[in-house]
């Protein structure tokens, strides 16, 4: 998939099928649209193409009300949005910036300047609720009557349901605000992840005995946080088991490198012995956050801190048990 910061680009295909939206998360709804995308794109012979937007426009409204309260928990980081809207098979993705341009810019502007000069849209499928333009004066009809006038086609998708509840971003975040982590997969047709570059830290879990991989995010307000049963991929042939600790890891030193910025330490249960001790930064790594094992605590000394992280580690090993235990009770009804 080829990605453009922009609709500028001398290398964009002159004409696409377009969609248009956040797509936080790339639920099992979005993933619904997307498939639809590239069915009409395959038929019209023109690649498939997604609009989205960085920042989300509710962080920038957020942002210019100085109210961060408003601003919505993500699901998803952009590099993660971008991993999946790829295994989706989209051809290629504008990142739009939400800016005060692009916030104040009149819906008919928005459909000729952005949707016919800058991406040549053939056809445009967008959802039930979509709107756009400035203060969300544009809807499905403006579009429908524009692309009447303008020569490209308009459709609309419904809302996509699994058992009989609606599939949205809002939902996933609910329930990963809840910890229903099978919940979520079900939502998202796959396990919750997230992606990065393993970092230098502290180091302090080394002191205790507990390596992490630390993945540090800057102005990202995750949806999940707390302590978790999770997988790594990415740092040997097979997946993983470990622990990880997903929020601003409340600090027994103020100075502390993290800064009270989100990060998502990672304890692996099992170690490949191939890494070394310093193997594993640098390395882009998937942990898959499975279980829930508690919200954040805060310890009031390094000893307390050390029988923490080793009781989550217990928790997290029974909780892998539980899963191997279920795998094998299903392989044998499956056998009989």
């Amino acid at each position: 998939m080829k990605v453009f910061r922009g609709y500028r680009n001398p290398r964009l295909a002159p004409e696409c099928a377009l969609t248009i939206g956040n797509f936080d998360g790339v639920h099992r709804g979005h993933q619904a649209m997307l498939a639809l995308l590239i069915n009409e794109a395959q038929h019209r012979g023109i690649p498939s193409c997604v609009m989205s937007f960085e920042p989300h426009p509710r962080d920038y409204f957020a942002a210019q009300a100085r109210k961060p309260e408003l601003a919505p928990a993500r699901i998803a980081t952009l590099r993660d949005k971008l991993t999946e809207l790829a295994r989706c098979g989209i051809d290629q993705c504008v990142v739009l910036p939400f800016d005060a341009r692009l916030s104040g810019q009149s819906p008919d502007a928005f459909i000729n300047e952005v949707l016919v000069q800058g991406l040549g849209a053939k056809y445009v499928l967008v959802g039930d609720d979509f709107r756009f333009g400035s203060k969300r004066a544009g809807d499905y009809a403006m579009l429908d009557a524009a692309g009447d006038h303008l020569g490209f086609d308009v459709a609309r998708m419904n809302s996509y349901e699994v058992h009989g509840a609606r599939v949205s971003s809002s939902a996933v975040r609910e329930a990963l605000g809840q910890g229903q982590m099978n919940r979520v997969a079900g939502l998202l047709g796959r396990p919750y992840s997230i992606s990065g570059h393993v970092v230098h830290g502290r180091k302090l879990g080394r002191d205790l005995g507990f390596r992490t991989l630390n993945l540090r995010f800057s102005h990202w307000n995750p949806a999940a946080s707390g302590i978790f049963a999770v997988q790594v991929h990415g740092l040997a042939d097979k997946a993983l088991p470990g622990v990880a600790n997903m929020g601003i890891r409340p600090s027994l030193d103020p100075d502390d490198v993290n800064g009270g910025r989100v990060l998502l330490e990672t304890h692996c249960l099992e170690w490949p012995a191939s890494l070394g001790a310093e193997g594993a930064y640098g390395k882009i790594i998937r942990v898959e956050l499975l279980h829930k094992l508690h919200d954040e605590l805060r310890y009031d000394s390094l000893e307390s801190l050390k029988a923490g992280i080793a009781k989550d580690c217990d928790d997290a090993r029974a909780f892998f048990a539980s899963m191997h235990t279920e795998t094998s009770r299903q392989t044998t009804r499956d056998r009989i």
